[in-house]
């Protein structure tokens, strides 16, 4: 007779608990990975936000006064043509642009702070600019 062929016990054993070890760990992995997803998701929200409110100080004209202002994103995108645009487009999104002097008489340091909130705690984006009273070229 043929001795037959086939897996023992103690292998099948073995491969079930190198199973039952690595199966929570990949499930835990692909958790982290949505989460890390959704995170990144919320930062570049965060930062075109802010590029947002750096346009709108730059299509302001000359230099941005000195002070500060905040809000919330509601209302209109800038530039958005249409009436049916939502009211609260970036919910949980809040602003403040500081603007304060230099050493210089035509350049302002201006910031723009993003937060929101992510769970108990407040996340905070801050972009630096630099605005430039453009001189007009002499005739």
């Amino acid at each position: 007779m043929k001795p037959q062929r086939g897996f023992t016990l103690m292998e099948v054993m073995i491969a079930l608990a190198i199973l039952a070890l690595a199966l929570p760990i990949l499930l835990g992995l692909r958790n982290w990975d949505l989460s890390l997803r959704a995170q990144a998701d919320t930062w570049t929200q965060a930062t075109l936000l802010a590029q947002e409110k750096l346009l709108e100080t730059e299509l302001q004209g000359g230099l941005p006064p000195i002070g500060e202002q905040s809000g919330e994103f509601t209302g209109r995108l800038p530039g958005f043509q249409f009436a049916t645009a939502p009211k609260d487009r970036a919910s949980g999104f809040r602003w403040k642009r500081t603007v304060a002097p230099t050493p210089f008489d035509t350049i302002r340091e201006v910031r723009i702070r993003i937060s929101w909130p992510r769970g108990d705690t407040e996340e905070t984006l801050e972009v630096t600019h630099y605005a430039l009273l453009e001189s007009k070229p002499a005739s």
